[in-house]
């Protein structure tokens, strides 16, 4: 198969982008002439690499994992292992509320998030991984938490931001959270 073009590769990394910039601000009632528009496209080009806006919702929440994947793999090999895990915890709870909303944009598209983007969420799940290892090694992390746990103690805190109120509230949860992971 031979590889996309280079402007075809920019072309989809500029949708997504902009996609995912103007879903969460006008949500699914945006048009996809809006966003080819917003993103300095054709409406031909958008469909040729998303046919449906469910695809293109799909595409942008699957990109969203990729960066947190490569994020995760990036802090795992490059970040001090006592600290990198927080860092990554802070940094995925900060960016929940984008990616809440387009989980929910999906559900209501009728697409179960937990059955798509295997391949991202492997990744994710890995990164997870290699980050709880080597922060329990590094003896920062109890060591009875495994990545299933970490993974669900994400997802309810990026869920329980919705709650929280202002800045203030969202980092005492975050606060409570992370010391509860703290080996003993």
């Amino acid at each position: 198969m031979t590889p996309p073009r280079a402007d075809a590769v920019r072309n989809r990394a500029r949708i997504l982008d902009t996609a995912e910039q103007v879903l969460v601000e006008h949500g699914t009632t945006v048009s996809t002439e809006e966003i080819a528009k917003a993103a300095g496209v054709g409406i031909g080009t958008l469909f040729r690499h998303f046919p449906t806006k469910e695809e293109l919702i799909r595409g942008v929440f699957e990109a969203r994992l990729e960066r947190l994947a490569a994020d995760a793999t990036r802090l795992a090999t490059e970040g001090d292992p006592a600290t990198a895990l927080p860092a990554f915890l802070r940094q995925a709870v900060e960016q929940s509320e984008v990616k809440n909303a387009l989980a929910g944009m999906l559900a209501s598209a009728g697409v179960d998030v937990h059955e798509l983007s295997g391949a991202p969420q492997r990744a994710l799940r890995e990164a997870l991984g290699t980050l709880l290892h080597k922060a329990q090694q590094a003896g920062t992390v109890r060591r009875d938490l495994e990545v299933p746990e970490l993974i669900g103690l994400l997802a309810g805190t990026s869920k329980a931001m919705e709650y929280a109120g202002d800045a203030a509230g969202r980092h005492r949860i975050l606060a409570v959270v992370l010391d509860g992971l703290r080996a003993t």
